[in-house]
């Protein structure tokens, strides 16, 4: 992972550079100082700690004097989130990435404690989905697991996951799970998306693992939750999953409920980045 970190920050880091940093370069010493603190203006939860470091160490900041929350912690306004030292041009430099990097990732950990606290005393658990930032989804599924989600396959390679668009292609749900276990090893678990009762039936019936019960209603939810009972299939809610209405989806029975809006539509958390002389 933190090979992982550093490389996606190294990219970060040279696109927002370029070749200089022509404002620090030329107007703060090369052997200056500085203390740095990364205050929150608003509350949530902590995200991407990692990667906030990584676009200094990466670029020798020099620091001492490190103090900072871990992720997952909650914070309030105004909390003090991290405080080091280090050479001044580098901090200044690498100061908005690494910012970029913390806001946008709190936002998804913060989002997901709200669905995660809405469906609070229930047997069911919060998972995000791979709508995710290109080159970002392992620090974004990452920032889910902070927020209290889980998380659905991280790649295409993880696991089978059959959508309409596939079964569209091959012509029957039944026809589809086949393929799909005669393609891969016994221990590989075969999932696939239902949008109806009737395929609903015919995906129980053909030995499907995990069901996906996409954009149904509460009621037909409930009804696949009754049939499926006796049955050992791990059943999934996703599709308009807001915080209004993703309690009375759990309340359904299902096991998962998936919610691409963790990735897609979380807002960052505001937070300012203060610097003065040592």
């Amino acid at each position: 992972m933190h090979k992982a970190v550093e490389k996606i920050v190294s990219q970060a880091l040279a696109e927002d550079i370029g070749q200089e940093d022509l404002t620090t370069n030329t107007t703060v010493p090369p052997n200056l100082r500085c203390r740095a603190r990364l205050i929150s203006k608003g509350e949530g939860v902590l995200s991407g700690m990692k990667a906030f470091r990584s676009a200094f160490d990466l670029m020798d900041a020099d620091l001492h004097e490190w103090d900072a929350l871990e992720d997952g912690a909650r914070f309030s306004n105004k909390d003090i989130l991290a405080s080091f030292q280090g050479n001044a041009q580098v901090v200044l430099t690498a100061e908005r990435t690494a910012m970029n990097f913390v806001q946008r990732l709190s936002g998804i950990a913060t989002l997901t404690a709200k669905f995660v606290a809405a469906i609070d005393g229930l047997p069911c658990k919060i998972c995000g989905t791979r709508k995710t930032t290109p080159i970002l989804r392992q620090l974004e599924k990452q920032a889910i697991v902070h927020g209290g989600g889980s998380n659905h396959r991280h790649t295409l390679f993880n696991g089978i996951l059959i959508k309409e668009n596939h079964i569209m292609m091959v012509g029957s749900v039944r026809e589809t799970i086949r393929r799909a276990a005669d393609g891969t090893h016994h221990l590989m678990r075969i999932g696939i998306e239902v949008t109806t009762l009737d395929e609903f039936d015919e995906a129980l019936d053909a030995g499907a693992d995990v069901i996906m019960l996409d954009n149904m209603d509460t009621d037909t939810m409930r009804e696949a939750v009754r049939r499926a009972k006796g049955h050992k299939v791990v059943l999934e809610a996703s599709g308009n999953a807001t915080l209004e209405r993703v309690r009375a989806m759990a309340e359904t029975g299902v096991q998962f409920v998936s919610v691409g809006y963790l990735t897609h539509s979380a807002q960052a958390i505001d937070m300012t980045m203060l610097i003065e002389n040592v």
